[in-house]
């Protein structure tokens, strides 16, 4: 399959340029590009968070692997975890040349990160209660930190591991998944300082989401915040019991201001909001929380009342906008939302969908949802973006240099019946859509379509975007030699130029792409490592508008590459 590059004229709007100044030297910028908090550059051989960075930027700093080298990029070592259920989707982490990450069924791998060999594995004695989930199977990340690795496992647990040896530390036990569909961790508790933080699966499921915390040390339980706002006008009777919430993907924490940035999902049922009118507080949210307490410092409540499936669930990005710092939010609705770090007003709103239709626009300085599309229960209706959203979960990734930021991007619709829907005989398995019917489309009197786009991330404006045949669901990486790293369904991972798009390398890893890239150096040599493993929920959720990903092969392995 060729990706070749579409090129859209856009001026020097949003790209970065970095002047030095001198006495005898005078230089002007014709458009700066946003400067971040920070300048994305510390610990530049490791990869320890999730995003590698608190500021969710996906951006190694590492050049050794650049524009003119890329083309020597050979694999270094493969390793297989042995399970390819529902493939490979999680990000690995690197610390000082050792890999460590998560396999299918919480299976977690530390390897010797120059050549691939393990030093230890560990799987967790899974409650059999966990094989029975609809989640079942996924994990999306580790946590290390304090000489531990952290795990959210499939059972509703926060396990801590002993990063040398990988025997298990404590294990404590946070939901019960009897009581509670949908309340296990398909990702870790993010650390913050002492304290482990994270949200439970099962927005989609009838339950009551909620956010925990723990002692990193000892894994006491610390606090829980309800997802579900206790407040009659946002949650009319006992609707919230079964309201949905949860945060289902890492936060981040911010060390400088103590704050800890958390996505929550939808509010459910998804579609049938009748039983729910109101706000639907706290879903659909991007949360700033006080680590030590879980306090409430700030929320932006993107998609109230969510009727749509529009989860908030994604990365939080920093930037600084004239000196100011913001956070940068996508949501599943396909709009982006920058907003003031310290309390979350609103900047600016822009769309990275081209096909939406749920609204007419949001309001970019209130984020009112201007001309608003109704559902109505028992009527079919044509609702875009559909409910993996503009982008799925997987992350894009932000470089300094050139000011972009490259992301995934879909467009395609659905047709949804809404249906009052009883929760008394729902069990473990269980969607509590309220739906139907509820099939993927393509936009009107267009085909579906997917794309990687490089955008300023602060309007919104098209550097470069380059057209898939299916959408990619891997997170981006971008580096300090000028590159942008993506991989697709199909098992190519691509590296373009991050300046123009155009392709420089690419190599057929053997299954599709739905895991975190990142990069690393040990002893002065640059890495790369692509988790390739096609999998996850949403292939099934996608196959009516893209019917090829019914061909697509399974798989599960870490493939790294490094220069000849």
């Amino acid at each position: 399959m060729k990706h070749l590059p579409k090129i859209h004229p856009a001026g020097q709007a949003g790209v970065a340029l970095m002047l030095a100044m001198s006495a005898a030297t005078l230089a002007l910028a014709a458009a700066p590009a946003p400067k971040a908090a920070d300048n994305g550059s510390a610990d530049p051989d490791n990869w320890t968070q999730y995003h590698r960075t608190s500021n969710a930027w996906r951006y190694s700093p590492l050049d050794q692997i650049n524009k003119s080298s890329v083309k020597r990029l050979k694999a270094a070592w493969i390793h297989q975890p042995g399970d390819i259920t529902s493939g490979l989707v999680s990000t690995p982490l690197v610390k000082d040349g050792v890999m460590y990450y998560v396999a299918p069924n919480n299976n977690v791998f530390a390897l010797d990160a120059t050549s691939g060999a393990a030093l230890w594995h560990y799987q967790p004695k899974l409650a059999p209660i966990a094989a029975q989930s609809f989640y079942a199977v996924l994990s999306r990340s580790l946590t290390i930190g304090h000489g531990k690795v952290y795990l959210g496992t499939l059972d509703g647990r926060f396990v801590a591991l002993d990063a040398k040896t990988g025997k298990e530390t404590w294990s404590t036990q946070i939901t019960d998944l009897k009581s509670c569909f949908g309340c296990l961790f398909s990702s870790s508790p993010i650390l913050a300082g002492d304290v482990l933080i994270g949200g439970s699966t099962g927005g989609d499921q009838a339950q009551r989401g909620k956010i925990y915390a723990v002692d990193a040390h000892t894994g006491a339980q610390l606090w829980n915040f309800d997802t579900i706002k206790r407040d009659q006008k946002s949650w009319p009777g006992d609707s919230g019991d079964v309201g949905g919430g949860g945060a289902w993907m890492p936060g981040t924490y911010d060390e400088a201001s103590d704050t800890v940035f958390i996505g929550t999902s939808n509010a459910a049922p998804d579609f049938y909001g009748d039983g729910r009118k109101g706000d639907n507080l706290y879903t659909a949210s991007l949360l700033a929380l006080e680590p030590k307490t879980g306090k409430l410092k700030w929320h932006r409540q993107e998609i109230p009342h969510d009727t749509f499936d529009y989860d908030s669930a994604y990365e939080a990005i920093q930037l600084k906008k004239d000196g100011k710092d913001v956070i940068v939010h996508l949501n599943k609705s396909g709009f982006v939302f920058v907003m003031d770090k310290a309390d979350g007003k609103l900047d600016n709103v822009w769309p990275l969908s081209q096909t939406y239709n749920f609204v007419k626009t949001i309001d970019p300085k209130t984020g009112e949802l201007i001309g608003r599309k109704e559902l109505v229960a028992g009527q079919e209706t044509l609702l875009c973006p559909y409910l993996l959203g503009t982008r799925s979960y997987n992350a894009g990734a932000y470089n300094p240099k050139t000011g972009l930021w490259y992301t995934n991007a879909m467009e395609v619709c659905q047709k949804v019946v809404p249906a009052k829907q009883e929760t008394a005989e729902m069990g473990i398995a269980s969607l509590y859509l309220g739906v139907d019917k509820l099939e993927a489309v393509a936009p009107p009197n267009q085909p579906a379509s997917a794309r990687l786009d490089a955008r300023d991330p602060l309007t919104g404006k098209l550097k470069w975007s380059i057209p898939y045949t299916i959408p990619g669901l891997g997170s981006v990486l971008t580096t300090g030699g000028g590159l942008v790293f993506n991989g697709d369904p199909d098992g190519f991972v691509h590296a373009y130029d991050a300046d123009n798009g155009a392709e420089l390398w690419k190599f057929q890893t053997g299954s599709g792409i739905r895991g975190g890239i990142i990069s690393y150096a040990v002893k002065g040599k640059q890495y790369i490592a692509v988790p390739s493993g096609w999998g996850s929920l949403a292939p099934g959720f996608m196959a009516t508008a893209f019917p090829a990903v019914k061909t697509l092969n399974g798989g599960a392995a870490m493939v790294v590459f490094a220069l000849d």
